[in-house]
């Protein structure tokens, strides 16, 4: 997908005109952010718009996330543990602390 993210109101304007005529290739709208189809089209109307708007609109590919394939197991079962806490209030480093559950300054160092 391609995300068209609007910096001024001239922007979003346009960009909230284009998805009403294209509706077919919006999968998603953020107010000021729209999430395009990866299609040809799709990557014209954002072309269209950057070049009518220069740097006030930024576009950039995104992918869809696979948690299965992408997230280590212990992360997933990290969060869902996290989710599922006893105090809402506790932060994340202190839930995790003594526990089997990932460091946060590891999690932050490592990539997908």
């Amino acid at each position: 997908m391609l995300l068209v993210v609007t910096y001024s109101r001239a922007a979003r304007r346009s960009l909230r005109n284009a998805c009403r005529t294209h509706e077919d290739c919006v999968v998603r709208r953020f107010g000021r952010a729209v999430l395009l189809e990866a299609s040809v089209f799709g990557a014209f109307l954002a072309l269209r718009l950057r070049a009518d708007h220069g740097g006030d609109v930024q576009v950039e590919r995104t992918r869809p996330l696979n948690e299965f394939e992408d997230i280590p197991e212990e992360v997933r079962e990290a969060a869902t543990a996290y989710a599922d806490r006893d105090h809402p209030s506790t932060p994340y480093a202190k839930f995790a602390a003594g526990t089997d559950h990932p460091d946060p300054d590891a999690m932050k160092a490592r990539e997908l």
